[in-house]
This record gives C-alpha cells, sequence and structure tokens, in this order.
C-alpha cells in the first residue's frame, strides 16, 4: 500500500467531508473556512430555500470523493478505476496549480481573505505534493 496516495485519499475525503459541513451547517461554517461573504450570504438563503449554494457545495463535494476513490485506487484500497494515470495526472496538477495561483490571488482576493489564499495554497500543494509522490512511487504499477 502507498502511504502517500492513502493519505491524499483520506485528506480529499476529509475535504469533501468538510464541504458537506458547510451545506448543513450554513453560513457560519462558509465564513469559518472563507468561503467569502458572498457564498455564506447565499448560504443563508439556501435557508430560505435557494439550492445554489448547497448544489455548488455539493458539486466540490462529488469532485473531491471521486479523487479520493482514484488516490484510494492507486493505493492499492479498492480496486482499479479507468484512466487512472490521466487521471491521477490531472488530480495532482489541479492540486499544485491551484496552490500555486493561490498565492497570486493574495493581492486581488476576490472576496477572500489573504489569510484563506495563504492557507487554502499551503493545503492544495501538500495534497498535490502528497499524490505527486505516491504517484511517482506506483507509476509502473499502475
Amino acid at each position: 500500500m502507498n502511504i502517500f496516495l492513502l493519505l491524499a485519499g483520506t485528506l480529499s475525503g476529509i475535504a469533501g467531508l468538510l464541504h458537506l459541513g458547510c451545506i448543513y451547517f450554513g453560513g457560519p461554517w462558509y465564513r469559518f473556512f472563507g468561503a467569502g461573504e458572498q457564498m455564506a450570504q447565499l448560504a443563508q438563503l439556501a435557508e430560505q430555500g435557494s439550492l445554489r449554494p448547497t448544489l455548488i457545495t455539493l458539486g466540490i463535494t462529488s469532485v473531491l470523493a471521486i479523487w479520493s476513490l482514484y488516490a484510494f485506487s492507486a493505493a492499492g484500497v479498492i480496486g482499479r478505476l479507468p484512466f487512472i494515470k490521466t487521471v491521477l495526472v490531472v488530480i495532482t496538477s489541479i492540486y499544485l496549480l491551484r496552490g500555486v495561483a493561490g498565492f497570486l490571488l493574495i493581492n486581488n482576493p476576490m472576496g477572500r481573505s489573504a489569510e484563506f489564499w495563504i492557507w487554502s495554497s499551503i493545503i492544495c500543494l501538500a495534497f498535490g505534493l502528497m499524490h505527486l509522490f505516491g504517484l511517482k512511487q506506483q507509476w509502473a504499477s499502475l
């Protein structure tokens, strides 16, 4: 079992669960995790019947769940998923690019705080590096 991919899958899964927490707990969680005031206000609209924030967050949760499954598959925890090499290269690239791009957005935060961009970029870089190290170790067997 590849510890880096196992950890990467676990971290993506936890991130997905935290997004579900945002749906359940609403505006305060969106604010705490730095989604921005606009999303927090949309969450309050969700309490009044708007589906938009819930659908956006469910979309993110679904992507993170799929990414988690691909990492677990490559780690040997679950069966082999299709296009595993290509998908893992894409996932790794997205995490790493998002991590780097976030540092560039600190001066143009788009409704989020500089702290959000710093912390989320560090997290994305860490997730990306976990995928990269694990993928490098497993490449020949995928």
